[in-house]
């Protein structure tokens, strides 16, 4: 990340649902709260509870390699300036890593599909933003900084293999996400 400038362009990878994180609090939410089996279906589900927490965590091994290989190939100027995999510690312990002292990630609240597993885990927990932000993915599982003039190319090289967000900006600050 140490070609991360401001002006720069936050993008993201959608996950699949909770991956590998917060799964305390899910269950907390689903089994003790709202007294659930992993054989409850719920309709904003799409399926059972069980099949929900047991989505197996997707690969961006392949995008990524992808992207890196367009975007930085060589001695060429590179395009694609960090990866940050959205992990424990959600967008707000993770995204720091990749950024230079000298900027913050301004991410936009509602630039990417919301996930219904979220939703509810938040609404019956009464989890804050901030916490929420914290512990999950919030539905992006890579994030990626990049030069803005490279967007509809980087659509383009994902075609077929991911769907992608524009989440933000890199903005001036020190190593901070703001969520807004």
């Amino acid at each position: 990340g140490r070609k991360i400038k401001v002006g720069d362009v936050i993008l993201g990878l959608p996950s699949n649902g909770l991956h590998t994180n917060g799964y305390t609090l899910a269950r907390d939410v689903f089994f003790d709260k709202l007294k659930l089996k992993p054989s409850s279906k719920l309709p904003e589900l799409g399926g059972s509870v069980g099949n929900e927490l047991l989505k197996v965590h997707r690969s961006y091994l392949e995008p990524m390699t992808k992207l890196v290989k367009r975007f930085n190939a060589k001695g060429s100027t590179p395009q694609i300036k960090g990866f940050a995999h959205i992990t424990g510690g959600g967008f707000i312990d993770n995204i720091p890593r990749i950024l230079p002292k000298n900027v913050n990630a301004k991410i936009v609240r509602g630039s990417w599909d919301s996930q219904p597993v979220f939703e509810i885990i938040q609404k019956v927990g009464k989890v804050s933003e901030t916490e929420m932000h914290t512990v999950f993915n919030m539905g992006i599982g890579m994030v990626f900084v990049a030069h803005p003039d490279e967007i509809s190319n980087i659509k383009k090289a994902l075609n077929g293999l991911s769907s992608m967000f524009l989440l933000g900006s890199v903005v001036s600050g020190n190593k901070d996400v703001i969520i807004k």
